[in-house]
């Protein structure tokens, strides 16, 4: 059988080289952030280029777009591109002469950035009937999946008295010395847990409530790997509140070597904050027609399957079924924090400078 999906090893960086002169964050804005798609063009390509966050390309496999390929003959092509960050730099820097027709994996934190720089072509799926409005930021871009990063909490621990249900407990007495977060400065997921506590407390209370948590004893590493792994009760360590996902309790039922009746963590709900990731036709394309229809693609019910338990995500297509752990060991919050994407745009550097000012002094 051809192989399907191929991973290129770009080297990207003698491109970038050369757009050094002009920095991501002022590149020059267009007239119209989601100019119209040719949907004239008949042409049809022999491949389709993806550039994503390279935790995406990781779980692709040959058979992940087979089926659109058996539909259109088309084959697509992965272009791994370091981090959500460096992947929407990469396309603000080369949008002249765009490394690939579809970019994936840009999430709120950066997507006001993308918009501006005018990277996409207008592209309204079809499929997007089966997606809840709540997901939807901006018609240049489509929804294809959500995840929440919520505090996780160790079950064996809280078996005599109760988790923490809300932000303001974790800075109580009784939970001093037990949480460990990471660096928003260097994880994803830990600048979604600063952004949660700044949509809980405002721009007047978020800085206070920090204080207070470095006086809590909380503590801080670099990235979720070394928190989870490292400092989680769970699994050996010292801490038995964790800055995770929604979905690590049934990954932990999943990979469990032993069948597991309940998951060993449980996640605090009301900490949540969801993270959409989002795909767009790169405007510069000289298939936009092929490339909106692999964005139909990724929202219809084959793909949207193959999400949770490829990247431990949620579909967004809300049609799809879960999977059985997904169903039985986690939750969906009801309410999930959020930051308007341009808030965040503006104001992400110095959130992090000042958070880092007063947890890491």
């Amino acid at each position: 059988m051809p192989k399907r999906t191929r991973l290129l090893l770009v080297a990207v960086g003698m491109t970038l080289a050369a757009c050094a002169g002009r920095p991501a964050d002022t590149a020059t804005t267009g007239e119209s952030r989601t100019p119209a798609a040719d949907t004239t063009a008949a042409t049809v390509p022999a491949t389709l280029t993806i550039i994503s966050h390279d935790s995406f390309a990781a779980g692709v496999t040959e058979e992940t777009f087979a089926a659109f390929t058996d539909a259109t003959g088309i084959e697509v092509e992965l272009l791994p591109a370091g981090d959500a960050g460096s992947m929407v730099n990469q396309a603000i820097l080369t949008k002249d002469n765009p490394l690939a027709d579809v970019l994936f994996g840009v999430d709120d934190t950066f997507l006001s950035r993308a918009l501006d720089a005018g990277i996409f072509v207008g592209h309204r799926s079809p499929m997007l009937s089966e997606v809840p409005d709540e997901l939807e930021r901006d018609p240049a871009v489509t929804p294809i999946d959500f995840g929440d990063v919520c505090i996780n909490y160790d079950r064996a621990v809280f078996t005599a008295s109760s988790p923490p249900v809300a932000l303001e407990q974790l800075a109580l007495p009784r939970f001093a010395g037990q949480l460990v977060v990471e660096n928003p400065a260097t994880s994803s997921p830990g600048l979604a847990f600063l952004l949660a506590t700044i949509a809980t407390f405002g721009e007047d209370g978020w800085k206070g409530y920090w204080r207070d948590l470095v006086d809590n004893g909380v503590k801080v590493v670099s990235d979720w790997d070394t928190a989870y792994y490292g400092e989680a009760t769970w699994w050996g360590g010292e801490r038995p509140l964790v800055v995770s996902y929604a979905s690590s309790p049934p990954a932990e039922v999943i990979f469990s070597e032993e069948p597991l009746d309940q998951a060993p963590t449980g996640v605090m709900d009301e900490s949540c904050y969801r993270q959409i990731e989002f795909a767009g036709v790169l405007a510069g394309t000289e298939y936009p027609q092929a490339a909106g229809e692999l964005i139909d693609f990724m929202l219809s019910p084959g793909f949207q399957a193959q999400i949770p338990l490829t990247w431990f995500v949620f579909p967004a297509n809300e049609n799809v079924e879960l999977p059985r752990e997904f169903v039985e060991h986690t939750v969906i919050p009801d309410s999930p924090h959020s930051l308007d994407p341009a808030d965040i745009d503006a104001n992400r550097e110095r959130w992090i400078r000042e958070w880092t000012e007063i947890v890491l002094p």
